[in-house]
C-alpha cells in the first residue's frame, strides 16, 4: 500500500510504500487542530504471546501525536517528534484499538500531546505523552 499523504502531510518522495502506518494497519478517523483520532487491529501487531506488542501502541501513539503536531505547526511548519513516554495498563488480544492525541500544550517551538488507546469496549489499554518540536521550513531564496 503507498500512502502519499495522511492528513495533508506528505510523505517523501520515493518512500510512499514505506510507511509505517501502512504496515501497522492503522487508520485515521480525524485530524484536526488539538485533536487526531485513529484505529489499529491488534492482528498483525502481537508479541509472541498473543497479546499488543508494547511497541505498536508507541508507534501508534507517535503517529497520532506527531499528526497532531504537524496540524498545529500549519502550511509550511514541520513537527518532529522529542520524547515519547508509554504506560501499558491492559493487554488487548483481539480486535480494534482507539486512540485519541489531545493537546496538553502548542506553542511556538514545542507541542504535547496526550494519546489514550482504549479497546472496543472503552477500555483504557495505554496512555502516552508525545513532545514535539514545531518549527517552520526555511527560506531557500
Amino acid at each position: 500500500m503507498e500512502v502519499d499523504t495522511v492528513f495533508g502531510v506528505p510523505a517523501h518522495p520515493g518512500y510512499q510504500a514505506e510507511q509505517l502506518i501502512a504496515k501497522l494497519g492503522i487508520r485515521l478517523v480525524e485530524c484536526g487542530p488539538g485533536r487526531v483520532v485513529g484505529t489499529m487491529p491488534v492482528t498483525g501487531n502481537r508479541q509472541p504471546v498473543g497479546i499488543m506488542h508494547g511497541g505498536a501502541n508507541a508507534a501508534f501513539a507517535e503517529t497520532l501525536g506527531s499528526l497532531a503536531a504537524w496540524a498545529h505547526a500549519g502550511p509550511g511548519g514541520r513537527a518532529v517528534g522529542l520524547d515519547l513516554s508509554c504506560t501499558h495498563h491492559r493487554w488487548v488480544s483481539s480486535g480494534l484499538v482507539t486512540g485519541t492525541a489531545t493537546a496538553l500544550h502548542e506553542g511556538r517551538a514545542t507541542a504535547t500531546y496526550e494519546i489514550v488507546i482504549v479497546d472496543e469496549s472503552g477500555r483504557r489499554t495505554c496512555t502516552a505523552r508525545l513532545t514535539c518540536a514545531i518549527g517552520k521550513r526555511r527560506r531557500t531564496t
